[in-house]
């Protein structure tokens, strides 16, 4: 299968080669990285390793996701995947592995399965990731661990999905839309370490409330009203 990996990115010019570097080539066909209103280096950087940059300017993960969706040449498979180098690019074989052989047709990289270095998921991004589970498992009766962004789909069922959020509701939305779809989806454990540079959501307190608002605001608009 052909496969597309999306890396959305706002100032991750001392990570993104490392990123783009660690991804196993002879899997993956397409490297797209959202510049998503960079100030620094990241898109020169990301194209000199390889990828191919598509500029964003609207603020948000998912603006920046919906854009590097728009830019993809019709894959099998996408990977969702964080500039930041938090994430192991290395393990995209273990990620994908489960779709390519007809077993799933969304799978996500559980973090809290999977071994995190001391200190890489900070305690809010736990709690609120408990939290946003438990409600996903009251509300659509299915059993996730984590909203992590790494994750792959097959393009047709992402394309199925519609997705809408701009902003900090991409991941959960993704999640309870692929319940409400009846999609086969499964988890598998990933490797977390420490991002290089501070993270842009948990790492304010502004942003750490604003990102759960949403997430919370999501659940509860497609497990209640829709």
């Amino acid at each position: 299968m052909s496969i597309s990996v999306i890396i959305p990115a706002f100032n991750e010019e001392g990570s993104i080669g490392k990123v783009i570097a660690d991804i196993p080539k002879d899997l993956v066909q397409e490297i797209i990285v959202v510049d998503n209103g960079c100030t620094d280096r990241t898109v020169e950087v990301a194209e000199a390793a390889g990828a191919r940059g598509v500029r964003e300017d609207r603020s948000g993960y998912g603006y920046a996701c919906l854009a590097g969706i728009a830019a993809l040449n019709a894959p099998e498979v996408v990977v969702f995947l964080d500039g930041d180098y938090s994430d192991y690019p290395s393990e995209m074989a273990l990620l994908v592995q489960p779709i390519l052989a007809g077993e799933a047709e969304m799978v996500i990289g559980s973090r809290i399965r999977g071994v995190r270095e001391k200190g890489a998921l900070l305690p809010q991004a736990r709690f609120g990731n408990a939290l946003a589970t438990f409600l996903i498992r009251l509300l659509f009766r299915v059993h996730y661990t984590d909203l992590g962004p790494f994750r792959a789909i097959r393009y047709d069922r992402l394309l199925a999905m519609d997705m809408q959020d701009k902003t900090f509701g991409w991941t959960v939305e993704m999640q309870v839309k692929a319940a409400r779809m009846g999609m086969r989806v499964c988890e598998v454990p990933v490797s977390y370490r420490k991002r290089i540079g501070r993270s842009k959501i948990t790492g304010t307190v502004k942003g750490t409330i604003l990102a759960g608002y949403k997430i919370l605001t999501t659940i509860f608009r497609y497990g209640v009203t829709q």
